[in-house]
């Protein structure tokens, strides 16, 4: 399967078969350029989460073809190729500070001290951290520990971020917040983000493309545009365009 410079991932005929006998995913075919924010939305279990954790390398197909710039995912990421994963709980060690979660991936690969520091005060400037690196994630709100998942997701400059759900579980004001910091640190850093979300309007907020998949077996029903410019801002939101976009997913989610 060729693949040329500006595909990121590549998924041909990608089934998901548990050792239950479950299908989880059947004949996924996509195509992810680089640069791209794609959302993928579907209703629960419908292989959203089975299909970024294919991405990542923590589990393999049943059949077909995934490829992350030419290359296995796991091969990928032996290779250092860069990508970084958030869940949807910030999943950060209770005992460490701010600071400590934040550069937890360069310890583990054995970065030296100083480039620690440099990039943690990079990512944490990036998600507006800085005043808070001796904190504990008790210590902190939702929405900041998000943060801080994040910061730490983005020290290793990954190209490719997968985001499951992320702001899930937040108030609405703090995730419309997050939603435009986090594109300002897409575009920033210029990466491609893959982000789950059961929110339509987020969704549609935040990505170029969106993937509206089916109930399980798990396949995409159909992929829509959204042909807006970036920077989006609350006048996106209240547009016309705005809501024909929601419908037509919020349409192809029903049918």
């Amino acid at each position: 399967m060729s693949v040329d410079e500006a595909t990121l991932v590549r998924l041909k005929n990608v089934s998901k078969v548990y050792q239950t006998g479950t299908v989880a995913l059947q004949n996924m075919n996509l195509t992810i350029r680089e640069g791209e924010f794609i959302s993928f939305v579907g209703p629960s279990g419908c292989g959203k989460s089975t299909a970024f954790r294919m991405i990542a390398g923590l589990a393999e197909p049943s059949q077909g073809r995934l490829e992350v710039l030419g290359l296995s995912p796991k091969d990928a990421r032996k290779k250092g190729t860069g990508v970084s994963f958030v869940f949807q709980d910030a999943t950060l060690l209770p005992w460490r500070s701010v600071w400590d979660n934040v550069i937890l991936p360069l310890e583990l690969r054995g970065v030296p001290k100083i480039s620690q520091r440099d990039e943690a005060f990079r990512v944490l400037n990036l998600v507006g951290l800085v005043d808070h690196v001796k904190a504990l994630p008790r210590q902190l709100s939702g929405g900041m520990r998000m943060r801080v998942s994040i910061a730490r997701a983005l020290i290793s400059r990954p190209k490719l971020l997968l985001m499951d759900e992320p702001f899930g579980a937040l108030d609405e004001i703090t995730r419309q917040n997050l939603q435009d910091e986090l594109l300002k640190i897409w575009q920033h850093e210029k990466m491609t983000i893959l982000f789950v979300t059961h929110n339509v309007f987020e969704a549609v907020y935040l990505s170029t493309r969106i993937v509206v998949m089916t109930p399980r077996p798990g396949r995409i029903s159909t992929v829509v545009d959204v042909p807006v410019p970036f920077p989006r801002d609350e006048s996106f939101r209240s547009s016309p365009e705005f809501g024909t976009l929601v419908a037509k997913v919020s349409t192809s989610l029903k049918h």
